[in-house]
């Protein structure tokens, strides 16, 4: 069964008249994972700074198996820390959230299985994987401390428009190697973020129309303040609250 985040706030007269969008974490819950602690004081933050009013549940990839098991969430996070107990179940989310229109942000794991989606259900390319070995006892959000890194976005991009400014200084914690025939696709998304041309980019895919849809390397969770979340943060938690009062 999903497990909750963090209380919502009390004593607030506007919660009365709030439903709270319902967001899905997805993923392994470890406190050993630095990003997997910053969530309840990030949806506390939203609340008290944005009035942004979310409730937030870990669900197990592993608990996974198609979209009646994200039915009701307004939101779905696909976290750190892979390789996942199911990838399949990541896979299925990814490919939930993008069908049914259901914000989504993947980072730094699920940028990786946000990708594999794309590259099965959108680009058709049969048996395509990734390089995680089930099981690897160091996967990359553990063992490597964050670096900083520069991201650029394309002028004009969602990816632009959810981070606030044309650059902006990021933290990850690993760098992949991208093969050219996900990269070159004429499928309908678009490769938005980069880095430095010596390092391979780290895209920003989005299916067309769709109202949140973002896939980052980095993670914006390890924001130095948790007090002020992060603007693709912001972004992504008012997509969910707008699809929430629409359903």
């Amino acid at each position: 069964m999903p497990t909750t985040v963090a209380p919502r706030p009390q004593a607030d007269p506007d919660l009365s008249r709030t439903r709270p969008a319902r967001i899905a974490l997805v993923g392994e819950r470890s406190a050993g994972v630095p990003a997997h602690t910053r969530y309840a004081p990030t949806l506390k933050a939203l609340w008290r700074r944005e009035r942004l009013l979310t409730d937030a549940y870990w669900l197990s990839t592993a608990q996974l198996d198609g979209p009646r098991d994200l039915a009701g969430f307004d939101g779905i996070w696909l976290v750190p820390d892979s390789p996942y107990r199911g990838e399949a179940g990541a896979v299925s989310a990814v490919r939930t959230a993008r069908e049914r229109d259901i914000p989504l942000p993947a980072t730094c794991g699920g940028f990786l299985h946000g990708l594999l989606g794309f590259a099965l259900h959108v680009c058709a390319l049969n048996g395509a994987a990734h390089t995680e070995p089930p099981g690897n006892p160091l996967p990359p959000s553990r063992g490597r401390a964050a670096h900083k890194g520069t991201v650029h976005t394309e002028p004009g991009s969602p990816a632009e428009e959810a981070l606030g400014a044309r650059t902006t200084l990021e933290r990850y914690p690993c760098t992949p190697a991208l093969r050219p025939p996900v990269r070159r696709h004429p499928a309908r998304a678009r490769v938005a973020l980069h880095r430095p041309r010596r390092r391979p980019p780290p895209p920003h895919r989005r299916t067309a129309g769709h109202r949140f849809f973002l896939s980052t390397l980095f993670q914006p969770e390890l924001a130095d303040d948790t007090s002020r979340p992060r603007p693709l943060v912001r972004a992504f938690a008012s997509a969910a609250v707008g699809r929430s009062t629409e359903t």
